[in-house]
């Protein structure tokens, strides 16, 4: 039967579950140790305690990111992503027993940040428990295209406990967006969503995002996102497209554009992304950035189970979740992170999570997770009457 009992040094109470026996990191606390040495496993309820196993993860050099596509079905046909016709769309997906059981065993490396992904999550109308039994342990986010967004699936996610969601927005331009993602409405949708989302949040930690990928069109249409977002009480972040994704280099963004994403950071409060990584876009699309910590500080689940260093590795599977021991799984991200030296992307979940390895961008990130706050902070500085047509403000 489970125990309840009080951590030294800690006002909380936790609960010990059951669990194969995992070796303790040189750096665990003598209680840690104990717990983990004889096989127990510290289930923790309370936000701030994950934020502390999260920073236990970091400081053990355990994987702080894990992108878990929850399915690789999809609504859309977006021209820059192959995802949609992934065969992995017709594979059987996990019950949400199996996400609870998969949650309970990566929580032997930490709370974690999970992004629940695809695919298009939303397809699954489990996903609210999903995100229950993910929540128990670690901070799940939601990335989505919005379409399947409702008042009442909204209300379901943040009574669940999700930390964020994310929408995928790409253009101020309706049509555009439109065109780029092969669904007619899908713009009008998705800022249906990001409103529903914001109305929805019953917790002050709750954060809607608009998150936008960099294209070889869109640069001048990010500015207009950012001032939609924050008329919505959302954020606003970035990621530049890879050719990895699809083998294309036609959505590859042409020129420097670091410095003026850093400038708009500086001026929009509700720009989320880390400066540090956005410096380091121009270097990105000028060749790569080296160093990539896939493996070791993040890595992906596909929905069958099957452990990836990275999302894009996912057809060489180093483990699987529901058959490996957390064990096993650490060793061989370790291994195989040993062997990586790509510099194909850089996505949020590489560039956001290895920023948190420098004293500098860390220090940038650190309101991101120290605050509990969803809500946006207000702009000072006034944007000019002129700086956007009123279809690009009032969306």
């Amino acid at each position: 039967m489970p125990e309840t009992v009080r951590v030294p040094g800690s006002r909380f109470p936790v609960t010990l579950l059951a669990f194969p026996g995992y070796p303790a990191s040189p750096s665990a606390t003598p209680w840690q140790a104990r717990l983990l040495a004889t096989g127990y496993q510290v289930k923790m309820f309370c936000p701030t305690t994950k934020k502390v196993r999260l920073f236990r993860a970091w400081a053990t050099r355990h994987p702080l990111w894990c992108a878990w596509q929850v399915t690789y079905r999809c609504n859309f046909r977006c021209r820059f992503c192959h995802y949609w016709h992934d065969p992995l769309g017709l594979a059987p997906e996990p019950p949400v027993g199996q996400f609870a059981d998969g949650a309970r065993k990566l929580a032997s490396f930490g709370s974690l940040l999970i992004s629940l992904a695809g695919g298009e999550p939303m397809i699954r109308t489990d996903l609210p428990d999903i995100v229950r039994a993910i929540g128990e342990y670690h901070f799940p986010f939601v990335t989505t295209n919005g379409w399947l967004v409702t008042a009442e699936s909204a209300r379901d996610l943040m009574e669940a406990g999700v930390w964020g969601v994310s929408v995928s927005i790409d253009y101020a331009d309706p049509d555009r967006h439109n065109a780029a993602r092969g669904m007619d409405d899908a713009w009008q949708n998705a800022w249906r969503a990001v409103e529903l989302l914001s109305a929805a949040r019953v917790h002050k930690w709750q954060r809607v995002n608009v998150m936008c990928v960099l294209l070889n069109d869109n640069i001048d249409q990010i500015e207009p996102l950012i001032a939609m977002a924050a008329k919505r009480d959302a954020y606003f972040m970035v990621q530049p497209y890879g050719q990895i994704k699809t083998g294309s280099k036609a959505f590859i963004h042409k020129g420097p554009v670091g410095g003026r994403l850093v400038e708009l950071r500086r001026r929009w409060p509700n720009f989320l992304s880390n400066p540090c990584y956005l410096q380091r876009f121009d270097q990105f699309l000028a060749g790569g950035v080296p160093g990539c910590k896939a493996g070791r500080a993040f890595f992906n689940i596909d929905s069958s189970g099957g452990v990836a260093i990275c999302v894009e590795r996912k057809t060489r599977p180093i483990a699987n979740l529901y058959s490996d021991s957390a064990a096993v799984i650490h060793q061989r991200l370790r291994a195989a992170s040993t062997k990586n030296a790509c510099t194909a992307c850089w996505y949020n979940c590489r560039g956001e999570v290895e920023s948190l390895y420098s004293p500098k961008s860390l220090w940038k990130s650190l309101p991101t997770f120290l605050k509990d706050q969803g809500r946006t902070p207000k702009r000072q500085e006034p944007v000019a009457s002129s700086q956007f047509t009123p279809s690009e403000v009032e969306g």
